[in-house]
């Protein structure tokens, strides 16, 4: 699948697109999620889900950080690998990301990156525009999410920063599949149980 094209939509996995599952990925963990790709390269890919928000706010994990994350100010469940572990990824300030440093921040897209949460949170709030608090990630080994997508399992899709930072993370599914083209756009209608239809 490397060299061929998404059936979708043309695209391939690249940081800063985002995967959607499609409705015949019905596992637990993955179904109906968005995820943020952070990196996709011959390692592997690493990626964050992008809506599902816990109900544990970041001052309970992360005192010094609360105040500065956005709204909701929970924790999201970043997938299943790791759980235990946090990421951050923040909206940069074009001018003050550089004064961060490679220790703090690492671009991932033109306006996006993760944050070090070890770094000093005023610096970053000043740095960034919005932050988010992952909790785990997804991950596959090389080659594995190319047999995903041969098997239909994912759209990829372009990604903004408002998708990782949407206010409503719970509708960002069908929000992301209504804004694509056809036949994309009418998958946004699919129902979650097709035996209730």
């Amino acid at each position: 699948m490397a060299d061929a094209e998404e059936p979708w939509t043309g695209l391939l996995p690249a940081s800063g697109r985002l995967l959607v599952a499609a409705p015949s990925l019905i596992e637990s963990t993955f179904s109906r999620t968005v995820i943020f790709l952070l990196e996709h390269d011959g390692g592997g890919t690493v990626g964050v889900i992008l809506n599902r928000p816990s109900r544990t706010p970041v001052g309970q994990v992360l005192p010094d950080w609360h105040d500065a994350v956005s709204d909701p100010a929970v924790v999201f469940t970043g997938g299943p690998v790791l759980p235990d572990g946090a990421l951050c990824i923040g909206a940069l300030r074009e001018a003050e990301a550089a004064l961060l440093g490679r220790d703090s921040v690492r671009v991932v897209s033109d306006e996006l990156g993760t944050v070090d949460l070890d770094a000093d949170v005023e610096l970053v709030s000043s740095a960034t525009t919005k932050l988010r608090v992952f909790a785990g990630h997804a991950g596959w080994a090389p080659s594995q999410l190319d047999d995903e997508l041969r098997e239909g399992s994912w759209f990829v899709v372009e990604g903004s920063p408002d998708d990782v930072f949407a206010e409503s993370p719970q509708t960002l599914w069908r929000d992301v599949l209504r804004r694509q083209g056809p036949p994309l756009s009418l998958v946004s209608t699919y129902p979650s149980e097709v035996g209730l239809n």
